[in-house]
């Protein structure tokens, strides 16, 4: 028997309702999936910001500790600056004498290591002073000499026989002594007239010694 428009209709209908089930079932099922991977996504969100803050508190720790470090160090390294300064004079002072011998053939007669003279409230340092019969080598001693050394130096020159009034009868030979010296100090000391003293372990070697010519009056 044909079906009746009637019957037509319900049928269209029955298939219609079926998928609009189906339909909602996806949707539904869309959605659940969406909800649950943004549950996910929040839970990693969350775990994400957890490392973050971690990690930030990790970081402040860390500066605080490269802060620390870094005030430590610069203690240790003033210390050692300190200390190695002291060496430094402690190996110049002893071994000028036999060094001034070798080089200009004279002898030392008197040798003061870190002399101080104080004159109207200003004090003068004098690291190492070696007198001869006519001369007295001023000796200024750094572990490392920079340029700014040779400005201090040539004010305590200028004015070096006002602090030391009983040696103005001797002839004054400036010079400068450290482990390190660049060889533009060497030129700057060569165009004043200063000579320089390298420091090899316990052995001084004077690198300018034709500067001294100047002064063998």
């Amino acid at each position: 028997m044909a079906q009746t428009a009637l019957d037509q209709r319900v049928d269209s209908l029955e298939y219609a309702l079926i998928e609009l089930a189906y339909q909602v079932r996806q949707t539904d099922q869309t959605v659940r999936r969406l909800s649950m991977e943004m549950r996910e996504f929040k839970n990693e969100m969350k775990e994400f910001k957890n490392e973050m803050q971690e990690f930030k508190d990790e970081m402040k720790e860390f500066k605080n500790e490269m802060k620390s470090f870094k005030t430590e160090s610069s203690k240790k390294w003033g210390e050692l600056a300190n200390k190695l300064g002291t060496v430094t004079e402690d190996i110049v002072g002893p071994g000028i004498p036999s060094a001034i011998q070798r080089a200009f053939n004279l002898e030392v007669i008197d040798l003061f290591i870190r002399r101080k003279r104080k004159m109207n409230g200003i004090v003068r340092e004098y690291d190492t002073l070696a007198i001869t019969d006519k001369h007295v080598f001023f000796v200024d001693v750094k572990s490392t000499y920079r340029p700014e050394y040779l400005i201090d130096f040539a004010t305590t020159i200028n004015d070096f026989f006002e602090f030391l009034p009983d040696l103005k009868e001797k002839h004054l030979v400036p010079v400068i002594a450290s482990f390190f010296l660049d060889s533009s100090i060497v030129s700057n000391a060569n165009k004043k007239g200063y000579l320089a003293i390298h420091i090899s372990g316990d052995h001084l070697n004077f690198i300018n010694p034709e500067v001294f010519k100047t002064y063998n009056l």
